[in-house]
């Protein structure tokens, strides 16, 4: 009886051990969470992909993380990644992002993203449905393969007519059908959109309760088309329609203005109106040297002559005839764009209303270090944000514009027991970036560990090979188990 009586007590340890067990264990790593506030040693127990425990308890894994003097934070997220190959995915991982989406313009072609991407990434993905490339496609100009943005040309410059509207309206509704997290609008790269296929395309988004993300339609000082009034359009499509508003980069479309734009959108949020804004800390932005951006008129916009133009990698500042070739030219060419000062970047991250998004894309350094980059900097070194601001710039605000979207970014941006195992383990003291204009890909250092779905992307600061955990997130139109 008594032998009996101890194998059952025997088993019903093993059990109770076995249940006690985790996946991997995060032991003794300073833990921060933006929306609790937390900010303690703690041990973090990770089971099935998600956060199972939280404690300041020693906690038994099948593998232990030592995390001794390194933060473990929520993965960062970016809302603003036009680089979707495996390369910069990559560097977005060492960069501590462990989701990347395009939102700012969006795919041409959503169910053809996410397929593409199914089994294949290395961090989480999704996207807008884009107006610019239902536009060109109405329009009879389908975007090339791989291109997110169109020439200059008719299907950008031209008004559209109420039956094209229509039509760019319906292609919209069936992209956000196949799992598209709202509508992406550069207005920039399409002038011929008329303020009323503006509202129109709000509309659409409203209709579907999903935000829209813009690229506004003009930066600079000059009235007509000043960043104010462009900031000013897009609040007021807002307000018509009832349609949650993100500004993408509203350094690099505001440039000298930039803190009266974001005055603007502080007065619409005190007025009930749903608008949010993000920023990069870079001088210089990005596009395709071919698009509408550089239409006539473009020097006096901006305010910069043909040499603040640098083609990526090479360093070739540009001259009129240079340009010329380039902007007439049927291939897509992207060119750094030297229009902002560091003042005005230094003056616009530590705002409360900014979160962090890259823009990222292969050419710009802003592809592989904005994440460090900030904490480096504005944290480190100028000591405008405190380590927790910061944090809650790249994680707790983005998955909480998430929200507008999707049910699964309640579990993301947070270091919370029933989270998303999505961590960034890294070294306070040495994150840093280490791209640069002329070396573009370089890794950030100081990303100790990340982890996707609770998976090891980045161990012991290196790449693990062969794992590819990043998962879509969808919207309401294609309904998954995460995202009900």
């Amino acid at each position: 009886m008594r032998k009996l009586i101890f194998c059952l007590s025997l088993f019903l340890l093993s059990t109770a051990l076995a249940a006690q067990q985790y996946d991997l264990v995060l032991e003794g790593g300073r833990v921060m969470d933006p929306e609790t506030g937390l900010d303690a040693v703690r041990n973090v127990g990770i089971r099935e992909g998600k956060i199972a425990r939280i404690s300041a308890d020693p906690l038994s894994g099948r593998r232990v993380i030592r995390a001794a003097g390194l933060v473990v934070a929520p993965g960062f997220i970016d809302l603003h990644q036009h680089g979707q190959e495996p390369a910069s995915q990559r560097v977005k991982a060492f960069d501590g992002v462990t989701t990347a989406l395009e939102m700012e313009i969006g795919a041409p072609d959503v169910t053809q993203f996410l397929k593409a991407k199914e089994g294949r990434s290395l961090i989480h993905y999704g996207t807008t449905a884009s107006h610019v490339a239902a536009r060109s496609l109405i329009f009879g100009a389908p975007l090339p393969d791989g291109a997110i943005l169109p020439k200059s040309g008719p299907a950008t410059d031209q008004p559209a007519t109420p039956e094209q509207i229509e039509r760019i309206q319906q292609r919209l509704r069936d992209q956000i059908d196949v799992g598209a997290l709202g509508i992406g609008m550069g207005i920039e790269y399409t002038p011929g959109a008329t303020r009323l296929e503006v509202i129109d395309m709000f509309r659409v988004a409203a209709e579907r309760k999903l935000p829209v993300y813009t690229h506004m339609r003009s930066a600079g000082r000059i009235e007509p088309g000043s960043a104010i009034q462009s900031t000013e359009e897009v609040i007021g499509a807002a307000a018509i329609t009832g349609a949650s508003l993100h500004i993408v980069h509203i350094n690099s479309t505001c440039l000298r203005d930039s803190l009266e734009c974001i005055a603007l959108i502080e007065g619409a949020r005190a007025r009930g109106l749903d608008v949010t804004t993000e920023a990069y800390p870079y001088i210089a932005g990005m596009t395709a040297i071919n698009s509408a951006v550089f239409n006539p008129g473009w020097r006096e916009k901006l305010g910069i002559d043909y040499g603040n133009l640098v083609v990526p990698n090479t360093g070739e500042h540009l001259t009129k005839e240079r340009f010329d070739e380039l902007h007439n030219s049927n291939k897509q060419l992207w060119v750094l764009i030297f229009a902002n000062t560091q003042e005005i970047v230094d003056a616009i991250i530590p705002n409360p209303l900014i979160m962090i998004a890259s823009d990222g894309a292969e050419g710009h350094p802003r592809n592989a270090g904005t994440y460090a980059r900030v904490l480096a900097q504005y944290f480190r070194e100028k000591k405008t944000l405190t380590l927790m601001e910061a944090l809650r710039k790249m994680t707790l605000m983005p998955a909480q514009m998430l929200e507008r979207s999707t049910p699964a970014a309640h579990q993301k941006g947070r270091l919370q027991e029933g989270a998303d195992a999505d961590v960034v383990i890294f070294d306070p003291q040495t994150i840093a970036d280490r791209s640069t204009f002329e070396k573009p890909m370089e890794p950030s250092v100081g990303v100790h560990y990340l982890l996707v779905g609770g998976t090891p992307l980045i161990d012991e600061g290196k790449l693990v090979p062969d794992v590819f955990p990043g998962r879509a997130l969808l919207g309401p139109g294609r309904p998954t188990a995460a995202n009900r």
